[in-house]
């Protein structure tokens, strides 16, 4: 009652259920002529805990690439493109299989995307936003990216239950990787590898993880 009340007067008043984060990040081009602007969302939706919906609990949602271009559209326009260019620009496209995880002749795993250089290095820059790595500096020259992550799984595989069930995620240190981009001149395909802090391949657990939460967004 009264919500309902209040809400004729004092729509702000009343929360939605989601909560939305955009990320914009500049980023300067090869030739240095211009600067490339992208987008990209996070989101948490608060569920109910059990049956008799006592209480909620936020939970992560999955990025909403219309909300992406909805709000690439919006700064366009504010920048001075004509509205109608900007939808054009803005509008999401289809989504396709682009990329699939591959494994090396030595056997370490990789992420085959199926689009050249320049393409690669941005969708795998907007994935690592979207997920939510920290980068903390990036070589595209050598097509590499200096990332932080904290792996939860991992850390509590090393410790006992009593450990595990006390640890606060905000107690994990993150580590620093590298993610690499690499294609040969004039390819049609790229390949994204992850890197320890030493610029070795990294095989661990921790590795795959990451690979697999890319391919997630480069797919």
């Amino acid at each position: 009652f009264l919500r309902d009340t209040l809400g004729k007067w004092f729509d702000s008043l009343h929360s939605t259920a989601e909560r939305d984060k955009f990320r914009t990040r500049l980023e300067r081009t090869a030739d240095g002529k211009s600067t490339e602007i992208y987008i990209s969302h996070r989101g948490m939706v608060e569920v109910y805990k059990d049956e008799g919906r006592a209480s909620t609990v936020w939970q992560p949602r999955e990025p909403d690439p219309g909300l992406e271009a909805e709000f690439l559209q919006r700064l366009m326009v504010r920048l001075g493109e004509k509205e109608e260019r900007a939808q054009q620009l803005a509008a999401a496209k289809p989504a396709e299989q682009r990329a699939q995880i591959v494994k090396a002749s030595d056997g370490t795993e990789m992420l085959q995307v199926n689009e050249p250089f320049d393409r690669a290095w941005r969708r795998v820059g907007l994935a690592l936003d979207r997920v939510g790595f920290t980068v903390e500096d990036r070589d595209r020259q050598n097509g590499l990216y200096y990332v932080r992550y904290a792996d939860a799984d991992a850390e509590r595989e090393k410790q006992g239950f009593l450990s595990r069930l006390f640890t606060d995620k905000e107690d994990l240190k993150p580590a620093q990787y590298r993610v690499q981009v690499q294609s040969p001149p004039n390819a049609e395909a790229s390949r994204v590898s992850v890197l320890n802090k030493d610029g070795a391949a990294e095989r661990s657990a921790t590795g795959q993880r990451i690979l697999t939460l890319l391919h997630e967004q480069l797919k």
